[in-house]
């Protein structure tokens, strides 16, 4: 299972660094540790903290596809080489919706950053016109959201399908981010279960999961773990989550 933590436009340096001073103290199995993974997604500002402080994997939300240059205000491939970081979150719908990244930027970024060895994790989902619609459109919508990545993430995942350190995709219907409304069980294994027909990569739920509904996504098949908003900034709270998928 995978449990990674996005915490968006959330948190300082100083807070991050108290973050991981008490998860730091949450103990884990050697089983846990070898059979699960946590990754955290800090924001930029706080990105050297969470390295300095985490014991934990450290990815960065969001980055310009070039290794340095004339891009104010964004953070480029050296950036995150001196910070060791080799693991990036793409696609997400509020980047799609708020930002107005097309897709045909996300999968520059994509190409860009699978080419430097970087793990991706991918997201994708569908606004809630498009779930109102029925399930074929569900597909439709996220089908598209595969175009023009779906032949690197073949190469990324290897000729025999099973090399998924590199790339998981992560679906979270944008009428669920933040809400506190997550997707029904039933919707959340039909529309995995259509993923599983596109990729073998690992996918992720994500969309209001908390310690209270994460051990029944969990449960579902074809989840191979969660990534989690709100639910994800308090360190009692997000541990909780993991180990609701432990039991």
């Amino acid at each position: 299972m995978q449990f990674m933590a996005n915490f968006k436009c959330n948190h300082t340096a100083h807070s991050v660094q108290a973050y991981f001073a008490q998860f730091n103290n949450y103990r884990f199995s050697s089983d846990f540790l070898g059979q699960h993974e946590i990754v955290f997604f800090p924001p930029a500002l706080a990105l050297q903290a969470a390295v300095d402080h985490a014991q934990f994997e450290i990815g960065a939300q969001n980055a310009y596809p070039t290794r340095s240059g004339a891009y104010t205000g964004e953070i480029g491939l050296e950036a995150l080489e001196s910070l060791h970081i080799r693991t990036i979150l793409l696609g997400h719908s509020e980047r799609r919706t708020l930002l107005g990244e097309s897709q045909e930027f996300i999968v520059e970024k994509f190409q860009y950053f699978a080419r430097h060895g970087f793990r991706v994790v991918y997201c994708i989902g569908e606004p809630l016109s498009v779930r109102e619609r029925g399930e074929g459109a569900v597909q439709a919508y996220l089908h598209a959201q595969f175009d023009g990545v779906m032949e690197s993430m073949e190469e990324i995942l290897g000729s025999s399908g099973r090399n998924p350190a590199r790339v998981s995709v992560a679906y979270e219907p944008i009428w669920a981010i933040g809400t506190g409304v997550s997707a029904s069980v039933a919707d959340i294994a039909s529309t995995h279960a259509f993923l599983r027909t596109l990729t073998c990569a690992p996918l992720l739920y994500g969309g209001s999961v908390n310690a209270i509904n994460a051990r029944e996504i969990l449960s579902l098949p074809n989840v191979n773990g969660v990534l989690v908003g709100s639910a994800a900034l308090d360190p009692k709270s997000f541990y909780d989550i993991t180990q609701a998928g432990a039991n």
